[in-house]
């Protein structure tokens, strides 16, 4: 890799220290760096963190510095751009960014002599669809997840896949993860975790008022399909769909929410001295 842009997320790189002394090292190995240039004024959460209109072009690789919702939020900006991407932990647990600082150097060396892999991770696209019209579409590299709206009690959710009833939950919700995404929710709500290369998606219901509901491994092929029933006559379910965590749109009831593959999967790039199960089974303890 020749061309290198650093995305930074300022609160956890203030001044941009780290930024800078990895820029000025790609500099002395005779690569190119350049810094990503922010959107200003707007919360990266909404808008994200990357200017687009500014992007240089020809750039081989894109280096996130933050935690994992930095990573998340990069591939959401960059999608359908085929760039790979690699992230610098500078948060907590870290399952998606990493490169940690104790190992920075041999990393971006890694990056700089090609002693690294590229790895295609799937994305989820989201559709809402009322009464048969599609109301909105978003994609997610974690999780797209149906959730009851504030204090609203349990919600009803069928869960159809590829056109076939496979469940009914009365819960809080439920997750439909990407095998990246199996660390994050998914995990918090006692689903498994899953190797981030293999393509599948996870159902978990989040909270069921069940004994016997589990999570459900489907073909990343398959349609998931998401419809909001309705548990009292007199009232609309209130219910919202999120992808990743962060675009956001509420649903009534019989909305439904279909889940697909997206067709564009994610560059990224590993360079890990360690096997998953040796970062998965170090990260755990930490958790």
């Amino acid at each position: 890799m020749d061309k290198f842009l650093i995305v930074t997320n300022q609160d956890k790189d203030i001044d941009l220290k780290v930024t800078k002394e990895i820029q000025k090292y790609i500099i002395s190995r005779g690569r190119e760096c350049h810094l990503a240039e922010p959107l200003v004024g707007t919360d990266p959460l909404k808008t994200g963190y990357t200017d687009l209109s500014k992007l240089q072009e020809d750039i081989d690789c894109v280096i996130v510095l933050g935690g994992d919702g930095t990573f998340i939020q990069t591939v959401r900006d960059f999608k359908g751009l085929d760039i790979p991407m690699v992230g610098v932990n500078m948060g907590t647990v870290g399952f998606l960014a990493t490169i940690d600082l104790d190992n920075l150097y041999d990393s971006l060396d890694a990056l700089v002599d090609g002693d690294y892999t590229i790895q295609n991770r799937i994305l989820l696209r989201g559709e809402v669809y009322r009464e048969g019209r599609r109301l909105q579409k978003s994609i997610a590299f974690n999780d797209v997840i149906v959730t009851r709206s504030g204090f609203s009690r349990l919600v009803e959710l069928k869960i159809y896949v590829n056109d076939q009833l496979l469940d009914i939950y009365a819960a809080d919700g439920v997750i439909v993860s990407t095998p990246a995404g199996s660390t994050g929710y998914n995990l918090s709500a006692g689903g498994p975790v899953v190797f981030p290369e293999t393509e599948m998606m996870i159902i978990t219901p989040i909270c069921p008022h069940s004994l016997s509901a589990r999570s459900v491994v489907v073909s990343a092929q398959a349609k998931v399909r998401v419809e909001i029933g309705r548990r009292r006559k007199t009232q609309k379910e209130e219910a919202l769909v999120t992808y990743d965590g962060d675009t956001v749109w509420e649903l009534e009831s019989s909305d439904v929410v279909e889940i697909v593959q997206a067709s564009k999967k994610v560059p990224v790039v590993n360079i890990r001295q360690k096997s998953f199960c040796d970062i998965l089974r170090n990260k755990m303890k930490n958790v």
